[in-house]
């Protein structure tokens, strides 16, 4: 069953992925009325994450988030097609840094680190700069799909830059390996979606609402004594990105347990809350609330 979605659905992703950014385009705003207006995919969610994170907002501000954040959100899966077949020079004319010398200290004394990002803007064009940016190998932490055959085509389109994808169940066993033969690299994740329930060791505030959260980053950034860097990505229009970089810190073992955690909470929700039409609302990221074990 899963070869046949796959030589189903493959061969119609692929051509797709040869047509010009503004056809593309053109399809979002077509499968945006089918996905928002007629089948509503996920609204329901969608509604009640942003209710839940702007109580203070009027059922008119909301709404005008909510159908933007569909067009952003189409328009993003659109561009992930278009990765399957992007060349080098599109992708660096549509996604670039801002202070690129904000890693430079690292990369200068050819230093490991970690960068930690959320689903805000295009994360899939993101590990692009950072591996034209660094010498050394970059790593990106991904989740399996259950379709090994689109899986396999996934993790080529991703690492045709460079960037090896690991998956998230691996990636502690590849750093280990590399600290142990002195390779350095650096390891991208993507920290805000919300842990399963007996994985949440430590609950925090995010966008006001008590929730567990991840905090792998931080626990490897303590285990190997490497900085922690955090990429905000913003949309500048559609289809074109810029992404900045802030060191969160140079020495984690100096912080308490989760501060780590805390403070990539803090500027992500800042991030959110200026422009919370470009982050995924899709995500049921407050099913855990109330669930907490005191």
């Amino acid at each position: 069953m899963q070869f046949l979605i796959f030589i189903l659905v493959y061969p119609i992703i692929w051509l797709l992925s040869i047509l010009p950014m503004r056809v593309l385009y053109f399809l979002s705003d077509i499968i945006y009325i089918l996905i928002y207006h007629i089948i509503g995919y996920r609204k329901k969610v969608v509604r009640n994450n942003l209710k839940l994170s702007f109580p203070k907002k009027s059922q008119e501000e909301l709404l005008v988030i909510e159908k933007k954040s569909f067009h952003h959100f189409v328009d993003v899966f659109m561009e992930m097609i278009k990765s399957f077949n992007i060349s080098e020079k599109e992708i660096s004319k549509r996604i670039v840094i801002e202070n690129p010398d904000g890693i430079n200290k690292f990369i200068t004394s050819n230093k490991n680190f970690i960068i930690v990002s959320s689903h805000y803007g295009n994360w899939e064009w993101a590990p692009y700069l950072i591996n034209k940016m660094v010498d050394c190998t970059s790593y990106a932490a991904y989740a399996k799909i259950q379709n090994k055959y689109f899986e396999k085509k996934m993790k080529s389109s991703r690492t045709k830059f460079g960037v090896k994808f690991i998956l998230s169940s691996k990636f502690i066993n590849k750093m280990q390996e590399n600290f142990d033969n002195k390779k350095t690299g650096v390891y991208g994740f993507l920290s805000d979606q919300s842990p399963m329930l007996h994985k949440a060791y430590y609950w925090s505030n995010f966008m006001g609402i008590r929730v567990p959260v991840i905090t792998g980053h931080e626990m490897l950034a303590k285990k190997f004594n490497y900085p922690v860097v955090y990429l905000h990505t913003e949309k500048v229009k559609r289809g074109y990105y810029k992404s900045k970089l802030t060191v969160l810190t140079e020495n984690p073992n100096d912080f308490p347990d989760y501060q780590i955690t805390d403070m990539y909470l803090d500027i992500l929700e800042k991030q959110i809350r200026e422009k919370p039409e470009y982050y995924f609302w899709t995500h049921a990221r407050f099913k855990h609330v109330g669930k907490e074990v005191l």
